[in-house]
């Protein structure tokens, strides 16, 4: 009776079949697994806690809430959290393989496709621009809802759009961010749920504590290297890896960011910006895989493997780093009373990346604006997959092309 509740929690001895295991099932919802994180986690909780019961619903809850906390791709960082507990940090490695890896080759030959045929002012590609328009107003909206539900953090909603639209530079969501999360501090004390379980994982403290150490020793090392070397490769990987490290709400949110560090370095024109865009919403698997196609526009197959590395990295150091010290984390008062307001400054972020450069790179005419609305009702109140809205889009792209 006593040894199932933990096995969940043990990493099994037969690690090669585990981590087959781990890349199997994983590889399976990055084929299926459409929507966004918030879909993605209702995947993980239906694949790994009630069909294959890897984990109880206290533990994924954790898991959840941890990685909601951590700057970079929530969706991602939990299926990295879920490998380890399976089978050691192999198996983290082996889980966020599997989920990624198919919309990273899908997004590549996109981006390859762009390039080799010219096609980037095709009827369709307008098409994807305006599906991002929808795309992202349907996110606002969804997180709007649910971390802004008072009037403070409306103000520090807006308030950060503002800031970010009439002060556009590469550290201001930054600021933000930290100043929200001090905000948050002053206006909500209040205390976490008291009585949550010790949450167990297999990483020790002295090597979450190195790749901590690697995570802030990257983070400032590779601005420093960008500058004393002038290599292109070291350059998009501090772009990138910046960009993962320093973004709180995971997909969406990463827009703004990328779009300031491949735009005007000119990586990547802001036409072929919004299209790559586009086309990552008609992929499963995480939405950071944006930045295959980024770093193939740029690079071809290698600025591919660089950026999908680059921006991915800081997501598995931050949860191998995290774990063992989240117990005693995430019941301080005062950290969930930062988490709030910097969720509100992440709405007010995504606010203004609706506008600046979504907004005023597809919406250019009337018809334009006719079918983000069409777009916006059919995956708002129609609740069609967001692939059927892409396909839909690029569809009627065509058709205005014609026109």
């Amino acid at each position: 009776m006593n040894p199932e509740p933990q096995q969940p929690f043990e990493v099994t001895n037969a690690k090669s079949a585990s981590l087959w295991e781990v890349l199997r099932v994983s590889t399976k919802l990055g084929l299926t697994s459409f929507g966004g994180p918030i879909a993605h986690l209702g995947y993980f909780h239906d694949e790994y806690v009630r069909r294959r019961k890897w984990m109880d619903e206290k533990t994924y809850a954790d898991l959840v809430a941890l990685c909601q906390f951590l700057p970079g791709p929530a969706s991602s960082q939990v299926g990295i959290g879920i490998g380890i507990l399976r089978a050691g940090l192999w198996g983290g490695v082996m889980a966020w393989l599997g989920f990624t890896l198919p919309s990273v080759i899908v997004l590549v030959l996109f981006a390859l496709l762009l390039q080799g045929f010219d096609i980037a002012n095709a009827g369709w590609i307008h098409g994807l621009k305006i599906v991002a328009v929808a795309i992202v107003a349907q996110a606002v909206l969804g997180m709007g809802q649910k971390l802004t539900p008072d009037r403070y953090r409306v103000t520090i909603a807006v308030g950060s759009a503002a800031l970010v639209l009439l002060w556009p530079t590469a550290y201001t969501q930054v600021l933000i961010i930290a100043a929200a999360g001090i905000l948050g501090l002053w206006l909500y004390k209040k205390s976490p749920d008291p009585g949550s379980p010790s949450l167990r994982m297999p990483v020790g403290k002295p090597f979450a504590i190195g790749c901590l150490v690697l995570f802030f020793g990257l983070l400032v090392a590779l601005p420093l290297l960008r500058q004393m070397f002038d290599i292109e490769s070291v350059a998009m990987f501090d772009s990138f890896y910046r960009s993962g490290s320093l973004v709180f709400g995971g997909g969406h949110v990463v827009l703004p960011l990328l779009e300031r560090e491949v735009v005007p370095t000119g990586w990547v024109s802001p036409e072929d910006f919004l299209a790559g865009y586009g086309a990552a919403q008609a992929v499963p698997g995480p939405l950071f895989t944006f930045a295959a196609y980024l770093g193939a526009m740029s690079g071809g197959i290698t600025g591919a493997v660089i950026a999908t590395t680059a921006i991915f990295l800081p997501a598995f150091l931050l949860v191998a780093g995290a774990l063992p010290f989240w117990n005693s984390l995430r019941n301080s008062p005062r950290v969930q009373g930062a988490l709030i307001g910097i969720n509100a400054a992440v709405v007010g972020i995504l606010l203004a990346a609706f506008y600046v450069p979504i907004w005023t790179t597809a919406i250019t005419a009337p018809v334009d604006f006719a079918l983000a609305l069409v777009l916006f009702i059919l995956l708002v109140f129609w609740k069609l997959p967001p692939w059927v809205v892409v396909l839909a889009g690029a569809l009627a792209g065509m058709v205005i092309g014609w026109i």
